[in-house]
């Protein structure tokens, strides 16, 4: 399969979910803890296709929703001290914390650029020398390594105006969290693509020896999703807990070894609040001691004043699985993709905006 659109054939589909539907004779739930995930399971409907034995509900990866306000807030205090620059990527200009967000601040005159990777931002701080540039390091392991070479990149070049603030989050840790919680009884969970693709599969193998849950790493097509969903079905009929790929063309069981060394080199791991789940050990990312004079922590004095959440969102609740955004009284009401209240509805991969975008009278 080398085109998108075998990866959307009709014909295939229908085999898949056949299979499944033949196959599966056991209650089940599963989570598909991405995002990426979530849209493609609400945007071609598979949850409407799968038989009644299975029950799909999303998880936390969605790294802008997963977002605690007090960090949110560090970000919009930086974006507010004079002759400072702020970089980041796009889905985080409309997010709300706690007293305004950095869309209102770039109105109010603060300078906000979007951009589309670090390099602009490297390049931004080139061509400011007399200004400091914030890149915000918003993301899971999918995007750290590329961040840590741009710490790389502006030591070698001699870029002294470059600075991260780390807000960098861990997935294995927070899905250890999740299971210890037991809030949500799950019995197989959908892996993410784009982080195994850097971190592999070795790592979720503890979901399968500690808590007995399968678990199969998915890409992001409609395919993909029926295939992940195929495997973990024969898994339970076959009382089987392991961890299997179903995204070989975008994972190995190794991950990718040079990101991996990139974000070692310039990252340690250190506590992280997550949004709506708490403070989670080892679930953060912070810039190693020898890379401080590009860590925005330590570079500037930040207040943000202390955070709260809004009144009546509930994206703590959905980010753990524990509900949907239909058990929301905001949802589609006062909190829409246009006037977001909560950051699960401003996300392209956010639970609301896919519930709000793609799943119409959906009641399951």
């Amino acid at each position: 399969m080398k085109f998108i659109t075998e990866f959307r054939s009709s014909e295939l589909a229908e085999g898949l979910i056949s299979q499944i539907h033949r196959k599966s004779k056991t209650s089940a739930r599963f989570m598909e803890f991405c995002g990426g995930h979530t849209v493609t399971i609400f945007r071609y409907g598979i949850r409407r296709v799968l038989p009644s034995t299975i029950d799909m509900v999303s998880g936390p990866g969605c790294p802008i929703c997963v977002t605690a306000n007090a960090d949110l807030d560090k970000a919009i205090a930086l974006a507010q001290i004079p002759e400072v620059i702020i970089a980041t990527f796009g889905d985080m200009l409309k997010v709300p914390g706690s007293h305004s967000s950095l869309q209102e601040v770039k109105a109010n005159g603060a300078d906000v650029r979007m951009v589309y990777s670090t390099m602009d931002a490297l390049k931004i701080a080139e061509d400011n020398p007399g200004k400091s540039v914030v890149f915000l390091g918003i993301g899971f392991e999918t995007t750290a390594p590329t961040i840590a070479a741009s710490i790389l990149q502006a030591e070698e070049n001699g870029i002294k105006n470059y600075y991260v603030l780390s807000l960098h989050k861990l997935c294995p840790p927070v899905i250890r969290a999740i299971l210890d919680s037991g809030e949500v009884k799950l019995h197989g969970l959908i892996c993410p693509g784009h982080v195994s693709a850097i971190i592999g599969s070795h790592p979720w193998e503890f979901i399968a020896q500690d808590y007995g849950i399968p678990c199969v790493v998915s890409g992001f097509e409609p395919l993909d999703i029926l295939q992940c969903v195929n495997m973990l079905v024969a898994q339970i009929e076959n009382g089987e807990s392991k961890v299997e790929i179903a995204y070989r063309r975008g994972v190995r069981p190794e991950g990718n070894q040079q990101a991996l060394k990139l974000m070692e080199e310039v990252f340690e791991t250190c506590p992280a609040e997550w949004r709506g789940i708490g403070e989670v050990p080892d679930s953060g990312l912070k810039v190693r001691k020898e890379y401080q004079p590009f860590d925005a922590e330590v570079a500037f004095d930040i207040d943000p004043g202390s955070p709260y959440e809004p009144e009546g969102c509930i994206c703590g609740d959905i980010l753990r699985g524990v509900k949907t955004p239909l058990d929301c009284w905001l949802f589609g009401k006062v909190c829409t993709p246009e006037s977001p209240v909560g950051p699960c509805m401003v996300s392209s991969e956010g639970s609301c905006s896919a519930y709000y975008l793609y799943g119409g009278d959906f009641e399951g």
